[in-house]
């Protein structure tokens, strides 16, 4: 069995290394990303099961960095949770009228972020 890949993009080398940790222990392979520019670089040339996006990034953010990936075509049925520290509705209706799947607050819970992306995935 293969296992899942998940694309993790934020601007926080700390939360990446805390992705990469958390993840790759779950037995998923991690490409990670520090803004969305670079998400939709990865996103062109490898193959993704789930994106993994902060909301806050320089370059490019979380919320135009969903409209870009849902207007490819390619992914439109790609999970793609929001890890943020945003709690606001706006922002949440917001990332949700971009296409994004789900919405997680910072600090996340390893067992209930892996809960959601076997969730969403399946």
């Amino acid at each position: 069995m293969t296992s899942l890949r998940v694309l993790t993009v934020d601007d926080s080398r700390t939360i990446l290394a805390m992705l990469h940790h958390t993840l790759s222990n779950a037995g998923f392979e991690v490409l990670q990303a520090e803004d969305g520019k670079q998400g939709l670089d990865v996103l062109k040339s490898q193959q993704v099961d789930v994106v993994i996006t902060d909301i806050n990034m320089p370059v490019m953010d979380g919320i135009e960095f969903i409209k870009h990936v849902r207007a490819t075509g390619q992914h439109q049925s790609l999970p793609i949770l929001i890890l943020t520290t945003e709690t606001s509705q706006d922002k949440r209706d917001q990332g949700k009228a971009a296409g994004g799947t789900g919405w997680i607050v910072k600090p996340f819970d390893p067992e209930k972020l892996i809960s959601v992306i076997h969730r969403v995935v399946h």
